[in-house]
């Protein structure tokens, strides 16, 4: 212990010794076996712009960075002059070149408690915090809630691995009634009831805010019956709109009207998830081009069971993805990242399912989307 007097411990209290330094005179350690991508080095000006500089960079001698080198390069991507330095002058030449390795790899021999990294990321997103500053990439945090989903979420049978409770309906009033324009607050959503044509109906949904994804399901110009449930107990009233009555230049007329008053309230650079039939995505496709600026991607959700049909029965619905304006839009796939591969393809229940809660879901209505197809953050659904 008597070296300690001489050493580390001796320098215990070290505030006083921290010196803010011209960032000009700082030099990077030659050695440095450490590399900073450029993201990484922005996001650490992120970082230091919302937190601040609240770390020191440790220096050596006359200003040879120990440990720091991604502070000091954002901190130069930020324009600033100085930067606290915290001096390791009592450090041999060898325990310098030591150091240099273990205040690197020490930090990445920690781990996560992935149920506790969910609930904070989870409650920052609730109150809106800008969680882009924390470093992890969206699709870090993308797949973080993904797992700790899936990991509290028991499979209902040994015969089914689909989990049921997201699509669990919660227990309502015996006879819950709505009229035209009444708006619903459920925690924080919000939901109308309106007509998607109208422009004002968003305007009373969402008043001065504009929408950054939308997913809408709107009606396929498909007959209820025979089509869509089939020949079963269940039976449903047709739509009120675009039920099978409409012509093309009509039904195309239709999705024009509706998708063009969710364009309005969009913010630049959103994007727009569109369900449709295959009988009808020549009329979507028309209406799509004359109010979107682009088409993205079409998507097919492959269901576990096949449902109505003739010739072939249906076993799929295609998600045509639209773009708004021509702002980058918000890209969180991440393919490759974190080992994320996602694919135009989506793999989940349909109605068709046999499931414990079929019964409730196709009395409640004829195409029941999973919660899993359209839980994203932050948008817009419109049925």
């Amino acid at each position: 212990m008597a070296k300690a007097k001489n050493g580390p411990m001796a320098h215990a209290d070290m505030r006083s010794n921290i010196v803010m330094r011209r960032v000009a005179d700082l030099r990077p350690y030659g050695r440095n076996a450490r590399t900073h991508s450029k993201q990484q080095v922005a996001q650490i000006a992120a970082s230091i712009r919302r937190f601040g500089f609240t770390n020191p960079v440790l220096v050596w001698g006359d200003g040879e960075i120990i440990a720091g080198h991604g502070r000091v390069g954002a901190a130069k991507q930020l324009g600033l002059l100085e930067v606290p330095t915290l001096a390791l002058d009592y450090l041999s030449a060898a325990e310098r070149r030591a150091y240099v390795l273990a205040d690197n790899k020490l930090a990445l021999n920690a781990g996560w408690d992935q149920e506790l990294l969910a609930d904070e990321l989870q409650a920052l997103i609730d109150i809106e915090f800008e969680i882009g500053d924390l470093g992890f990439s969206q699709a870090e945090i993308d797949q973080v809630l993904d797992q700790a989903a899936q990991s509290s979420v028991v499979p209902p049978n040994a015969n089914s691995a689909i989990a049921e409770t997201d699509d669990a309906v919660p227990a309502v009033l015996p006879q819950p009634v709505t009229r035209m324009g009444d708006v619903w607050q459920l925690g924080r959503h919000r939901l109308i009831c309106a007509d998607a044509r109208h422009p004002q109906s968003y305007v009373r949904l969402l008043g001065e805010e504009r929408v950054g994804l939308v997913f809408t399901d709107p009606p396929y110009n498909v007959p209820i019956d025979g089509h869509v449930t089939g020949l079963g107990t269940v039976k449903h009233r047709e739509f009120a709109f675009a039920s099978g009555e409409l012509s093309e230049a009509q039904f195309t007329g239709f999705l024009s009207d509706s998708l063009g008053a969710m364009v309005k309230c969009c913010r630049d650079g959103a994007i727009a998830y569109v369900c449709m039939d295959w009988r009808h995505m020549r009329e979507l496709l028309a209406a799509g081009y004359a109010v979107f600026s682009e088409l993205k991607n079409v998507c097919v959700w492959n269901k576990t069971n096949g449902g109505m049909g003739a010739f072939y029965r249906s076993k799929h619905e295609m998600v045509f993805v639209w773009k708004v304006g021509t702002a980058p839009h918000t890209n969180n796939f991440g393919l490759g990242d974190t080992g994320r591969y996602r694919t135009n393809v989506w793999d989940y229940a349909g109605i068709s399912s046999i499931t414990a809660t079929r019964q409730a879901e196709l009395e409640m209505h004829p195409t029941v989307k999973p919660v899993a197809l359209v839980g994203c953050r932050g948008l817009m659904i419109v049925g």
